[in-house]
């Protein structure tokens, strides 16, 4: 036969396609062990946003308002007025003079997809303006306080 030619007997070429086989399904078992470990790390991060990523997010948002407001006041020497206020932080409104926007590209809903609020002079800061978001809604998960530039 062949395989004597070749130094390779029947039981010898057994044993090394034993050990290729062997070898493979380790390869196998190690991809699958990686892709579980990879799936039970990514896959909560990306799905289960926690309440207080919710709020982390939200007072962001409000920062970044706030800043825009106050570069609004600085050019105008106030603030915006009335249920126009976010338009004004993105287009001139009509009659203000050195208005040096636009102070934001769009002023995105909260994270539980609702307006923010503004109330200019406010109720917290009588000197200012109030800015908050509502909060989550009642039926989700997590506090729901009021999340606004008076509060820590």
């Amino acid at each position: 036969m062949n395989l004597q030619r070749c130094g390779m007997n029947e039981s010898a070429r057994l044993a090394a396609n034993r050990q290729i086989q062997a070898f493979t399904r380790m390869e196998i078992a190690l991809l699958l062990l990686v892709l579980t470990i990879l799936v039970a790390t990514v896959c909560p991060k990306i799905f289960n946003r926690s309440p207080t990523d919710d709020h982390s997010s939200a007072r962001s948002a409000l920062s970044s308002i706030k800043t825009a407001l106050d570069a609004f006041q600085v050019d105008t020497g106030h603030y915006p007025a009335g249920t126009n206020w976010m338009l004004d932080l993105i287009q001139k409104p009509t009659g203000i003079t050195n208005w040096h926007g636009p102070y934001l590209d769009h002023i995105p809903p909260d994270p539980w997809n609702r307006a923010y609020q503004y109330a200019c002079p406010g109720k917290h800061n009588t000197d200012g303006y109030d800015l908050w978001s509502l909060g989550a809604p009642e039926r989700a998960p997590g506090p729901h306080e009021v999340i606004g530039n008076w509060s820590r």
